[in-house]
């Protein structure tokens, strides 16, 4: 394949998924007045379980409560982004949860829910370590959100060998 053709090819598939991640967001949007849908949340969730598999408790119980104050922490960070960022988050998300943009940006045939942690990871990986810049910029972000709204919680810092705040 010649080097222009795959420049094509790239930009009319850049094009099609923005064009479905537009459609996605207008049916089921990934996020809802500032906080994470329904939608949103299960791929923030599956998310989570991957990102953070080694740091979150074992036990069950304890798992889903951690994943849950997860998601509670990225709906108070999504809610003090800019407009225009938290309608940027909102299209991945919506994206991400369509079985289109599911398979075309993620790379996961399985739905988030019921992905095992590691097709996720694979997944994850995949984007991390694609030649689209798209896909790259998708996976910076989600890793990123994750990451920190799970560190941020006070609870988790010990994982970390972080002793908290320097008194002053």
């Amino acid at each position: 394949m010649q080097r222009r053709t795959l420049l094509k090819l790239g930009v009319a598939s850049a094009a099609v998924l923005a064009i479905a991640g537009g459609a996605a967001a207008l049916l089921s949007p990934g996020l809802t007045d500032g906080r994470l849908s329904p939608v949103g949340r299960e791929v923030f969730r599956s998310i989570g379980r991957a990102i953070l598999d080694e740091t979150l408790p074992r036990d069950e119980i304890s798992r889903q409560t951690a994943l849950d104050g997860l998601l509670n922490r990225i709906d108070e960070l999504s809610i003090a982004l800019a407009p225009h960022a938290q309608a940027e988050l909102s299209q991945l998300l919506s994206l991400l949860a369509s079985a289109a943009g599911r398979h075309g940006l993620a790379g996961l045939s399985e739905p988030w829910s019921s992905a095992t942690e590691a097709q996720i990871q694979q997944a994850l990986q995949e984007m991390r370590l694609s030649n689209l810049m798209l896909r790259r910029q998708a996976y910076a972000a989600l890793h990123d959100i994750t990451a920190a709204a799970y560190f941020s919680d006070a609870a988790t810092w010990p994982q970390l060998g972080y002793p908290g705040p320097v008194r002053i």
